[in-house]
């Protein structure tokens, strides 16, 4: 086998990362994972992971981690409401989707993320992951590469793979291509005890998740585990937005007040998110790896997920995407048909960029469709084939 005697290092301990190293250790891949959080518990951001049959789901399977996976997910957390800018009901699903559909290609099964990052690191090696280790730089060295880290001592692998999301510092040593913005930023926030401090979009939510369309903006919402409910305002603006606009996200009153200017037009029962929100709002500018990007095959490092195709949220592959990257890769980095592990690596990265270039094009002409005059009707055309009024 190509990686025999080898070590691997994956850096980021995201989905894709944590994907990538079960899959190598069910070869016998020596691999280890340097995450930048403390530890295990450190807590996880971001809207719960809906996860395809293809793609996510595959790669659960692949790992022997998809009874854990059904064991863990949140039934009912992917039925949708499409409201419009003073949460009229247009769309719901409610009842008539079923709460668990395995093996339907429609079926996306939401998991928290904290609850996905756990399923994988407990089914890894004891001491697999090196917590605390704040990727800085690295040196070819031998047929390899000697790693810094900020808080940890230097470590050598033979192979490195990317894992390390949409700010990769390894990405530059792979191409100089990078991403540009998609001119859609994203403001999140999150509530803790929903149901206490946020009854009224609680009570609407049900459990699910809404996406409210109205003058070329949105609000999309989500149940997320523990009782929370994540949300993202979404907007176009430019590129800067997030640090010269003046606001001060731990502040309620400003970003209600922010919220009450931007979008004039919408109700007051959006209200309840921005006075309830855990400070800080955290802003997020979508970007997006070119549809067209290439790059020369290293015979000793790639990148998966994020770091190597980042692409806005509005499809839903992200992760999908990641954790296919981590699948496709181990096998071909332990198919003996390849002759080299630069060989392997060539045929992953074709393949890569060629499916992550169709679903960033979607990604793209999905987010164009949700920022658009007409988003409520479009939005209400795409998923009519799908969802039940």
């Amino acid at each position: 086998m190509k990686l025999k005697n080898k070590q691997v290092a994956v850096i980021g301990g995201g989905p894709g990362g944590l994907t990538l190293a079960k899959l190598l250790q069910l070869k016998a891949v020596s691999v280890k994972v340097y995450e930048r959080d403390f530890n295990k518990d450190a807590r996880v951001q971001g809207s719960p992971l809906d996860l395809h049959e293809e793609s996510g789901l595959a790669a659960l399977r692949k790992a022997g981690l998809l009874e854990a996976f059904k064991q863990n997910f949140m039934p009912g957390a992917d039925r949708m409401i499409i409201a419009n800018e003073l949460a009229e009901v247009f769309l719901s699903d409610h009842e008539n989707k079923p709460e668990a559909d395995f093996g339907n290609e429609y079926f996306r099964p939401e998991i928290d993320r904290g609850s996905l990052r756990k399923i994988l690191l407990e089914s890894l090696q004891t001491d697999t992951v090196v917590w605390d280790s704040h990727f800085i730089t690295m040196d070819a060295q031998n047929e390899g590469w000697l790693l810094h880290f900020k808080n940890q001592p230097s470590a050598y692998a033979d192979l490195v793979i990317a894992a390390d999301g949409a700010n990769s510092k390894i990405r530059p040593f792979i191409t100089d291509l990078k991403p540009f913005y998609s001119g859609i930023t994203m403001l999140e926030g999150n509530i803790y005890n929903a149901e206490k401090t946020a009854p009224h979009i609680n009570a609407l939510l049900n459990g699910g998740k809404i996406m409210a369309f109205g003058n070329a903006k949105n609000l999309l919402l989500g149940q997320k585990g523990n009782g929370e409910i994540g949300f993202y305002a979404s907007f176009k603006t430019g590129e800067d937005w997030a640090v010269t606009n003046g606001l001060n996200y731990h502040d309620h009153t400003q970003l209600l007040n922010w919220f009450k200017t931007t979008y004039a037009e919408w109700s007051s029962i959006w209200y309840e998110l921005f006075e309830n929100t855990e400070v800080p709002f955290i802003p997020r500018p979508i970007y997006c790896a070119s549809p067209d990007q290439d790059w020369d095959t290293l015979p000793n490092l790639t990148m998966l997920g994020d770091a190597a195709h980042v692409m806005p949220p509005f499809a839903g592959e992200g992760v999908n995407m990641a954790m296919l990257d981590a699948l496709e890769l181990s096998e071909f980095l332990t198919d003996n048909q390849y002759s080299s592990i630069q060989h392997a690596i060539s045929h992953y990265e074709t393949a890569m960029r060629k499916r992550a270039a169709t679903a960033a094009k979607e990604s793209l002409e999905n987010g164009e469709r949700m920022h658009s005059e007409n988003s409520l009707r479009d939005m209400l055309n795409m998923f009519g084939g799908h969802m039940v009024t």
